[in-house]
């Protein structure tokens, strides 16, 4: 069965040590891909993404993920002190930004909330990670994003077209539309990029790669060069499928993702 068939989020670029070590590795991968991929998500590849949910209805995933969380208020902490005056950061993304297989309070938005605070910043952040989900279906979902209102969003998507082996120059037009939108809503976006393993082929990964840095400069928006940074292939920082992040794993990301974040933070007066 060909990868590009499985409609999972798993992100192989994770394990590209393993692919340079021996066919072996390659081999015990694609298990835990087939076996993701079925056994969770189904292997139909003319299933579609899930449908763009209301702001009001909070649906849930397959995987028990919640779509737009407010991260604001974490477990023990009154939602009192929430205040509708903060400004709002939108996590925008796939299970990367969903936090698949941790607690809400462990995946990143989450963990940027408190890191947010911890610095003095008041802002809002609302997990917006759909498992799954493509370029395509995170374009159909921008009004929706737009409803909350952010001032800054944090689009971290691409990783699902990759695996798929969708042409680069859709992921690319998607992203770029995306970008688009936000930009002309006035929202700040701040770009992750992905990378994928060498077994797709270079010149698929080159044009892969290059998508993130072209619209970085073309629309003028901060990047974050590789959202698995310290990360990817680290057995203490991803779970036992090798793929996706733990809560430490987590915290490295919202520690890289900081830095690209932070100028564009407003402090509130004294």
């Amino acid at each position: 069965m060909a990868l590009s068939k499985i409609r999972t989020d798993t992100l192989l670029y994770g394990m590209i040590p393993y692919f340079l070590q021996s066919s072996f590795y390659g081999v015990r991968l694609l298990a835990v891909v087939l076996a993701l991929g079925c056994g969770v998500s189904g292997c139909d590849p003319a299933s579609e993404p899930p449908a763009a949910p209301s702001p009001s209805s909070s649906p849930r995933d397959g995987f028990g993920q919640r779509f737009g969380t407010d991260v604001t208020s974490q477990p023990g902490r009154s939602t009192a002190a929430v205040r509708e005056d903060r400004l709002r950061i939108v996590a925008f993304g796939d299970s990367l930004t969903s936090g698949l297989g941790v607690a809400q309070e462990e995946a990143y938005p989450a963990q940027l909330q408190r890191r947010l605070e911890a610095a003095g910043y008041r802002y809002r952040v609302i997990n917006a990670g759909v498992s799954g989900e493509t370029t395509a279906g995170g374009l159909r979902r921008v009004e929706w994003v737009l409803n909350s209102k952010p001032a800054i969003v944090i689009l971290e998507l691409g990783a699902n077209d990759g695996l798929r082996g969708i042409d680069p120059a859709h992921t690319r037009s998607n992203l770029e539309a995306i970008i688009r939108r936000l930009q002309a809503a006035g929202v700040t976006v701040i770009l992750a990029g992905m990378k994928l393993p060498p077994n797709y082929g270079k010149d698929y990964t080159d044009r892969f790669a290059a998508i993130y840095p072209e619209l970085a400069r073309k629309y003028h928006v901060p990047l974050m060069p590789f959202f698995l940074e310290g990360v990817a292939a680290r057995e203490a920082m991803n779970q036992a499928d090798g793929i996706h992040p733990t809560e430490a794993g987590y915290r490295a990301i919202v520690e890289n993702l900081f830095k690209a974040l932070q100028p564009f933070l407003v402090k509130p007066a004294s």
